[in-house]
């Protein structure tokens, strides 16, 4: 017997250096022909320490505050060196969770937690939220400077967000609307409708929903209520996996890595209302090295979204989001699928989203900012995306973004601002370049594309090939410096395929369109070295002067 142990541990330990290594593979197929370097990363490995919150008091009831179970359990389990903290089936309503280092919070199937509603419970702390040194709430899940941290299983966590999030009349039913108004808060206007009497101050005093000028404590207080806090809060933490997992109902974004290394997102559902302010589905902030994939999304806003601070704090904070692989995910509702900005004034770089289905979103691929924010997008590599029923563009870039969703601008009639003046180009100056999509197929959409670039910075070296985009308006592309169109076809049921404006240095090579157009290219503005193709008939292209 002794013989035959030792033959067999060694070989068992073999093939569990073997699985591990599988598992640790997973992912492997991501950086396959990737265009820029990025190391493989892997996801947390914890000790084989288990225990249950119902082991420290917890009652699954959907009623009893199991706030101080789940504080119990996160000490006790860290105390042991990390573990996973199983969360069986029941509804496990509580106050804030706060990780530690090496714990996986593991929600076995028809595990709910329920967050509280009780605004008591979510005490104020720093943070940073639209990419802006401030206070909010504390989140209902959160953790800073922790290592190997993880939310896995087949349950759901709910963030109430219901009770925290303002809402707008027009977003909503007449029955709806009742309901709501009915429930208590106060309305603003007839039309907006606020939890509380501090909601709505906080919301008077606040640019992009964060608190402007010095506040006393007694003031911050007052607002307390306003200051409604992401879902899911990770700072500075490296070595994230979440996984399996349904999110939904944040109180304002769903799921918010900040300043993070290593983080895996893999096979999640985020649900919002479509109704919901801020209601983001993950937003990826000034982090390195990070995978999101096989993911489905449904949010009140930017349902995949890559920032890195906002206009000076973020570009004192000098932190870009890098190395980004993004794969196999489906959009339904979102204010973009897949989004770069506003707040993107730390940089972003070395990007791929591949495989991806946007499917009613308001905007496919979006990349927003304005002057003020400074910062470089640049390294984007996007293919083989499918898109059906955008209400606004396929592909936009938006220089001049003032807050509102590319649906709302367009039910507000809102114009593009024309410069009377240009500005000096310097550190608050943002940039977009580099950004190549390959592989595009979108079917019914308000307009094809939308590049609309600074005059003082033109949006740069855009390449865009394989393309086949049918909606109401062609590609419309202002301020823009070597843009290049290859095996692109555009089919608008009215107006020409493509309109330049103030265009430098663009090229189109097999350029399709449907033969029954009378005008296929409308050119006007300053406009230097544009190349059509030879094959594109003159009494088609229309120059205005």
């Amino acid at each position: 017997m002794r013989i035959l142990t030792r033959v067999l541990f060694p070989l068992i330990c073999i093939f569990s250096t073997i699985n591990e290594a599988k598992a640790d593979d997973r992912y492997t197929y991501l950086y396959k022909d990737l265009p820029f370097q990025m190391p493989q990363i892997s996801r947390p490995i914890f000790p084989n320490n288990k225990i249950s919150i119902a082991d420290f008091g917890g009652i699954p009831d959907g009623v009893t505050l199991n706030t101080e179970a789940f504080a119990k359990a996160m000490d006790t389990l860290s105390k042991k060196g990390g573990g996973t903290l199983n969360i069986p089936s029941g509804i496990w309503y509580t106050g804030p969770i706060i990780f530690k280092s090496n714990i996986n919070l593991h929600l076995e199937r028809g595990a709910l937690i329920l967050f509280s509603s009780d605004f008591n419970l979510y005490p104020l702390v720093n943070t940073i939220f639209e990419g802006l040194d401030t206070r909010r709430c504390q989140s209902p899940i959160s953790g800073r400077n922790l290592e190997n941290i993880a939310i896995t299983g087949e349950g759901s966590i709910n963030g109430s967000g219901e009770a925290w999030r303002p809402l707008k009349k027009a977003k909503v039913t007449e029955i709806h609307w009742k309901k709501v108004i009915s429930s208590g808060g106060v309305v603003k206007d007839n039309n907006y409708w606020f939890p509380s009497e501090g909601s709505l101050k906080g919301f008077e005093r606040s640019d992009m929903n964060v608190p402007t000028g010095t506040l006393s404590e007694e003031e911050w207080m007052e607002i307390k209520d306003f200051l409604r806090p992401v879902m899911v809060s990770f700072i500075e933490c490296k070595n994230i996996l979440l996984e399996g997992v349904l999110f939904e109902n944040s109180p304002a974004w769903n799921i918010h890595p900040l300043m993070c290394e290593n983080v895996i997102i893999d096979n999640i559902y985020v649900r919002n209302p479509g109704y919901a302010q801020n209601g983001d589905g993950v937003d990826l902030e000034s982090c390195v090295n990070s995978i999101i994939v096989n993911s489905i999304f449904d949010v009140g806003d930017d349902a995949i979204c890559i920032k890195s601070g906002k206009d000076e704090n973020g570009r004192r904070r000098d932190r870009p989001t890098e190395n980004v692989l993004i794969d196999n995910c489906k959009v339904f509702q979102g204010h973009g699928g897949f989004v770069v900005g506003s707040e993107m004034s730390g940089s972003v770089r070395n990007i791929s989203v591949s495989n991806c289905q946007f499917l009613g979103t308001d905007v496919g691929l979006r990349f927003k900012s304005r002057r003020g924010r400074g910062g470089v997008v640049e390294n984007i590599y996007i293919r083989d995306i499918n898109m059906f029923d955008i209400t606004t563009e396929s592909f936009l870039f938006d220089l001049y973004y003032g807050g509102k969703s590319a649906s709302e601008s367009l039910e507000d009639g809102d114009e593009i601002p024309v410069d009377e003046t240009v500005p000096d180009v310097d550190e608050t100056t943002p940039s977009f370049r580099g950004i190549h999509v390959k592989n595009l197929t979108s079917r019914n959409a308000r307009r094809a594309m939308f590049f609309n670039g600074l005059p003082e910075m033109k949006i740069t070296d855009i390449n865009v090939e394989d393309v086949i985009i049918s909606a109401t308006l062609g590609a419309e592309i202002v301020e823009s410096e070597g843009v290049n169109l290859k095996n692109v076809k555009i089919i608008p049921k009215e107006g020409p395929a493509l309109i330049l404006r103030n265009v430098n240095n663009m090229e189109l090579v097999d350029f399709k369109y449907p033969l029954t157009l009378k005008e296929v290219v409308n050119i006007s503005g300053e406009n230097k070295n544009i190349k059509l193709p030879a094959s594109l008939n003159k009494d088609l292209v229309n120059k205005v002067k």
